[in-house]
């Protein structure tokens, strides 16, 4: 089980990253330091937060947030159920 996560982890880090950097122009060692010390990182790895369903432009949108409001609860990803 170790591996898939690794393996998951890996193609999420890879794909928020390339987000990054494509949208902000960040240098790809950044937009990944960036997102590794992210509050959004922490609450994907989270297990009880049960985040592996989130597609990575979901997890890209929450860092964004965190970038912009300092929350990454603040994500519109997050909070579409209030708007529907």
């Amino acid at each position: 089980m170790m591996d898939l996560q690794a393996d998951i982890n890996s193609y999420y880090d890879r794909e928020v990253t390339r987000m990054i950097n494509e949208k902000y122009g960040i240098d790809p060692m950044e937009a990944l330091a960036s997102y590794l010390g992210s509050e959004t990182y922490a609450m994907f790895n989270d297990p009880t937060l049960e985040m592996l369903d989130f597609s990575p432009a979901g997890i890209f949108d929450m860092w964004e947030s965190e970038r912009v409001t300092g929350d990454p609860r603040n994500s519109l990803y997050l909070r579409r159920d209030e708007y529907v």
